[in-house]
């Protein structure tokens, strides 16, 4: 395994992250397909086995179940200071906005959940999972700062995000001397790079790590046309994010069959060592000890400059899709940054 520094931060991760979405109590959440504590043991198991110290869950994440397995099977297995743990709080609900709740208290009730869900005293990245446009940002912001202020985060990734709103983000929490993101996790694989546009600048220009979700696009980029899972059969959201586009994605897919097939390794080490060569610890879904395997071995693989435009080629313009497709503002009303004592 290969490890990098994350961003502007002194956390030393693992190259890959697992990501624990699919862990958690099948019957109490999004996810039919999740899969059960021992099942998901097996894979954490074999995660550290192969070297991976970065595990990315979430309060949402089958109703805070995921958070519980990943917690009391890092505890059992490795010592704290092994591993690297982040996790995610959502919006406000309606309820909590109904009854006067903040957004300085929800980050901090938030925080107190997955604490304890994880069975820790401090969680190393603590990301804002999916952009509150009901409540203002320095709200948010302020609430992390105190979060860290007392011990109980390290450092702070965000995600779902436009770069202008992650830029702004960081500009307020550097005039308020309060800390910044380090890190931001999106929507970015082979078939989906609308990233590139400006997300990469950014991040470069600040030094900000990308850590983005769906890295095989939903077993997508892993699977040969005509192959089935679970997951493919029941995941709504996974047809969400991918069907439209799936004329466009089938001539990406075709060449990474043919590099597969040319090299004679799996689907996923391709699509893994493109996705490497561009940011610096994509999150790995996995819900089988196989697909864990087949993600680490792709961190020896190397594509030539050549087999990577080849890949890219075919690649057309796409709308966005998933989180922020759905996400999205009222057009018609102004973004809340500031409280109005801010103003």
């Amino acid at each position: 395994m290969q490890y990098t520094r994350l961003g502007n931060s002194e956390l030393n991760v693992s190259r890959l992250c697992l990501g624990c979405m699919g862990f958690g109590d099948a019957k109490n959440g999004q996810h039919t397909w999740a899969i059960d504590e021992d099942h998901s043991r097996e894979i954490i198991r074999r995660a550290l086995d192969l070297g991976i110290n970065f595990f990315d869950t979430a309060i949402g994440y089958q109703n805070g179940t995921s958070e519980q397995y990943v917690g009391r099977a890092l505890r059992d297995m490795a010592r704290r200071d092994e591993v690297i743990i982040a996790t995610k709080f959502l919006p406000r609900t309606k309820e909590e906005i109904a009854s006067g709740i903040s957004g300085q208290q929800h980050v901090l009730n938030s925080l107190e959940t997955s604490l304890r869900h994880l069975g820790v005293e401090c969680i190393d990245l603590y990301i804002y999972h999916i952009w509150d446009y009901k409540t203002p940002a320095t709200d948010i912001l302020s609430g992390l700062n105190e979060a860290v202020k007392a011990g109980k985060v390290r450092y702070l990734g965000i995600a779902n995000v436009y770069a202008y709103q992650l830029a702004k983000m960081n500009a307020l929490a550097e005039k308020n001397g309060w800390p910044k993101f380090i890190a931001v996790q999106n929507h970015y694989n082979l078939i989906m790079r609308e990233e590139e546009r400006e997300m990469f600048a950014l991040c470069r220009e600040d030094n900000i790590a990308m850590t983005p979700y769906s890295a095989l696009a939903s077993g997508k980029l892993a699977k040969r046309p005509g192959e089935t899972s679970q997951r493919q059969q029941e995941d709504s959201f996974m047809h969400f994010k991918y069907d439209a586009s799936a004329d466009q994605d089938k001539l990406i897919i075709e060449r990474l069959v043919e590099l597969a097939d040319r090299y004679g390794v799996p689907m996923t080490q391709i699509s893994l060592a493109w996705l490497l060569g561009k940011v610096e610890s994509p999150i790995i879904g996995a819900t089988k000890l196989r697909h864990i395997e087949e993600a680490a071995q792709a961190c020896a693989f190397k594509l030539s400059a050549e087999d990577r435009r080849y890949l890219e080629e075919p690649y057309t313009p796409h709308r966005l899709s998933g989180v922020m497709a759905v996400n999205k503002p009222v057009m018609d009303e102004a973004p809340v940054w500031v409280t109005s004592a801010q103003k």
